[in-house]
C-alpha cells in the first residue's frame, strides 16, 4: 500500500513476538493491538504515506500512485486500488537485482473499507519479478472484541514464495527466510508510523473538542 496500505505490505506493523510460522509456502501471521478506536487507526492508515515526517522511516517506498477508487453507496464499501513502487532491497533477494539489473520493484495494493461493519482490509501483491518471487500481504483492521469502541486489532499475513530455477533450488528456502526478515523489519517501521499518527490524531481531536 500508497501506501495507504502499505499497510499494507510493509506497514501495518505488528509485533514480532506474535509471529507464528506456517508450513508450505513461507508464510507468517502477526497481530498488533492499537489502543485507539477503529476510525482513528484507519485514518492513520490513509495518512501514513502522505505525511512528510514518515518519509525517513519508510525510505524504501519511492512512489505511491492511486490507480482507481470506487464507492458503493448501498453497501457502504469503498474500493481503492493503488500502485506502489518499492526498492528491491525492501523485499527481493540480491541475486534478482543482479539478474535483472535494477533495484526497483512494483506492487499493487487493493484496499476495501466497509464502514458499516467497521472493517478495513488491504491486500498487496508484487507485479514485478514474478518469475522469481511471489509476495502477498494481507492486513485487516477491526474493532478489538475486548474494547469495541476504544481499541483496534490489526491482523497481518505475509506469504513469500521463491520460484527457484534448477540451479537455485537449494537456495530457495534461505532466500525466502531472508525476504521474510526484511518484510518483518519493515512491518516494525510501519507500526511505529501508525502509532505516531494515531497519537497525532488523538491530540488533534482533543484540541478541537469543546
Amino acid at each position: 500500500m500508497n501506501a495507504h496500505s502499505f499497510g499494507g505490505l510493509f506497514f501495518c506493523s505488528l509485533s514480532l513476538n506474535s509471529i507464528r510460522k506456517i508450513v508450505m509456502v513461507k508464510a507468517y501471521a502477526q497481530e498488533h493491538v492499537y489502543k485507539h478506536p477503529w476510525e482513528r487507526v484507519t485514518s492513520a492508515s490513509w495518512r501514513k504515506f502522505a505525511d512528510p515526517e514518515n518519509k525517513r522511516t519508510l525510505s524504501h517506498i519511492l512512489e505511491v500512485d492511486t490507480l482507481n477508487h470506487k464507492l458503493e453507496p448501498l453497501s457502504g464499501k469503498l474500493y481503492i486500488y493503488a500502485t506502489l513502487a518499492l526498492t528491491c532491497h525492501a523485499s527481493g533477494p540480491w541475486f534478482i537485482k543482479e539478474i535483472i539489473g535494477q533495484d526497483i520493484s512494483n506492487y499493487v495494493e487493493s484496499t476495501v473499507v466497509d464502514a458499516q461493519s467497521k472493517s478495513m482490509q488491504l491486500t498487496t501483491r508484487n507485479v514485478s519479478l514474478q518469475k522469481f518471487i511471489e509476495v502477498e500481504e494481507k492486513i485487516r483492521y477491526d474493532p478489538h472484541p475486548d474494547n469495541l469502541t476504544g481499541w483496534t486489532i490489526c491482523e497481518q499475513e505475509t506469504s513469500i514464495r521463491i520460484k527457484p530455477l534448477s540451479a537455485l533450488a537449494s537456495m530457495a528456502e534461505k532466500v525466502e527466510q531472508r525476504c521474510a526478515e526484511r518484510f518483518m523489519q519493515n512491518s516494525v517501521k510501519g507500526r511505529e508510523v501508525m502509532e505516531r499518527i494515531c497519537k497525532y490524531l488523538e491530540a488533534e481531536f482533543s484540541w478541537m473538542a469543546p
